[in-house]
């Protein structure tokens, strides 16, 4: 492990925004880390690629950068592997390496920013799928003892966008790797989104997993910013699940509200549509605002500081909640 003073945060968050850590600590070795730090541990920050959190100051807390790497495949099965995947490796590229080594079921989270420690933690999910279907379990390391642990899947308490990382486990593990289960035959996914009409277009009536990896790429390309060219942590608000008498209440304002299924008496909707319904999509304040294809997402156009961005965020919260009577909720972790 290599410790840094000072460090300049912009580069390792995909907002751009500016912020120093006065000390950084690279977390490259699990062995070293564990043999080299006192626990409990007080007063740390992890961060993984920057890709879901906002900046609005420096942190004061001693911050650890995880660049834990590897793959592995560790068990096969007659109909699924078993892959040990470290905290630090690029998320994307782990889900173009299964289906270049004939796992399937990850397929349609391809290009999601950020790293592999970061996925149960939000239990990221895209066109029909979630992470969680895939995970076996979660290495972890008790910052109160050092022990590592292997936390099975239904621990994890996995949720739309939720997991037990983010509530009553907060703060209480360091998740060095993830163990995921995959497929050896594909199960595609084509029904959600606009995966089917990529597809189409492109004349492929018998999609292959990567037909599908390449139809989501092409459809998130075509939707959402590239954070090289305009910073962004993606969408920054959660589709909301509401009840049906709520539902029917927007519905009568809103009669072209799009819905889906979320239970026996719940229906998720869109919060992109939402946000754009209120008048927020292309909005522009100063070197801020949101992305004009995407209304869940907001940008900085490269000057843009935190505080300002989390300003705009509350105000569209207020906003949506006012015209419609349903709360949103920020997916990404302020600091």
């Amino acid at each position: 492990m290599e410790e840094q003073l000072n460090t300049d945060l912009q580069p390792y968050n995909t907002f751009g925004l500016p912020a120093v850590a006065p000390r950084t600590i690279i977390l490259d070795n699990l062995a070293d880390f564990i043999a080299h730090t006192t626990f409990p541990m007080h007063h740390f920050r992890f961060l993984g690629g920057g890709s879901n959190i906002l900046l609005t100051a420096n942190p004061t807390d001693l911050l650890y950068k995880i660049e834990l790497k590897g793959i592995e495949i560790i068990e096969k099965k007659e109909h699924s592997s078993v892959v040990k995947v470290a905290a630090g490796e690029n998320w994307h590229q782990f889900v173009r390496w299964s289906l270049d080594h004939q796992l399937y079921g990850l397929e349609n989270l391809s290009l999601i920013p950020g790293t592999v420690g970061a996925a149960p933690i939000q239990n990221i999910g895209a066109y029909g799928v979630e992470c969680k279907d895939y995970i076996q379990s979660v290495e972890v390391v008790d910052l109160s003892n050092g022990k590592l642990l292997l936390l099975p899947n239904q621990v994890c308490a996995f949720g739309y966008r939720d997991s037990i990382f983010k509530g009553s486990a907060r703060n209480k593990y360091l998740i060095s790797a993830v163990y995921f289960e995959l497929d050896h035959v594909a199960k595609v996914e084509i029904t959600y989104g606009d995966i089917q009409k990529v597809l189409e277009a492109a004349r492929i009536t018998a999609p292959t997993p990567h037909d599908v990896s390449d139809a989501v790429i092409k459809i998130r390309q075509s939707k959402l910013p590239n954070p090289k060219e305009i910073g962004n942590a993606g969408s920054f608000f959660k589709n909301p699940v509401i009840s049906k008498d709520l539902f029917l209440q927007v519905k009568a304002k809103f009669p072209e509200i799009p819905s889906y299924p979320s239970g026996d008496n719940a229906v998720k909707v869109p919060a992109g549509w939402l946000i754009e319904h209120c008048g927020w999509k292309g909005f522009r304040r100063g070197q801020i605002g949101v992305h004009e294809k995407q209304a869940l997402v907001l940008v900085n156009y490269g000057q843009g500081n935190g505080a300002s961005i989390l300003e705009l965020a509350k105000d569209i919260l207020n906003d949506v909640s006012q015209k419609t009577g349903i709360q949103l909720e920020m997916e990404v972790n302020v600091w």
